[in-house]
């Protein structure tokens, strides 16, 4: 009688397997336990891989941030804030679950860690000052995950009796469900515009007081 045969366990097919349950039951859902069984395999033997549920989380996290694409800042440092900001948008998107996970910073991530290099050196290059930099690379991190967090059309019922009579100026909200996708990205886009507009004006503000004569 044949024996029973193992599974072969690889890396990428851990992250998936994990990031599935993640997508599926959040953050909280997932436990080692949970994860070999979706896997058919003993826990133990996803200690080989993994020795923490840390250390697993910070790879899924890394795969996600490897598709934030942060090369636009080679054009410019306004091409380049609009490339991140959209493109980590995107890459949020698709698991807001892992959301809070990666909201608390890098850490000891190289994806992570590279792209706040290019983006903190992209800025600089460009002439803002590096405290600048800095403050402006965290306000565009709170706008993605902000937005990734979850959808603000979505929080609205659909059903038009809530609004009637008692929230006049909400007499189309039962409406934003139904076009909640468009909505959110044409929000995001608004809000990201306004704050690039807003650094740009800043920019050619200080620009042209240094160059008034002492």
């Amino acid at each position: 009688m044949p024996r029973p045969t193992t599974p072969l366990l690889s890396k990428p097919g851990i992250r998936a397997a994990a990031l599935e349950i993640i997508d599926r039951d959040g953050l909280a859902g997932l436990s080692m336990r949970k994860l070999a069984t979706a896997l058919t395999v003993s826990a133990p033997a996803l200690y080989f891989h993994y020795l923490t549920k840390e250390q697993l989380l910070d790879d899924v996290a890394s795969e996600i941030m490897e598709q934030v694409d942060v090369s636009a800042f080679a054009l410019g440092w306004r091409d380049g804030l609009l490339g991140w900001a959209r493109s980590y948008r995107a890459a949020l998107a698709g698991h807001p679950n892992i959301v809070p996970f990666l909201a608390h910073g890098p850490g000891q991530r190289d994806a992570s860690l590279r792209r706040a290099d290019a983006i903190h050196g992209g800025l600089v290059a460009a002439g803002w000052p590096a405290r600048d930099a800095t403050m402006i690379g965290a306000s565009t991190k709170y706008l993605v995950v902000g937005a990734a967090m979850g959808s603000f059309s979505r929080g609205f019922a659909d059903d038009v009796q809530v609004y009637l009579d008692r929230y006049p100026s909400l007499n189309d909200a039962h409406r934003l469900r139904e076009h909640a996708d468009a909505v959110d990205r044409d929000s995001f886009e608004f809000a990201l515009l306004t704050f690039v507009d807003g650094l740009t004006t800043r920019l050619a503000r200080a620009a042209r007081r240094d160059d008034l004569p002492g």
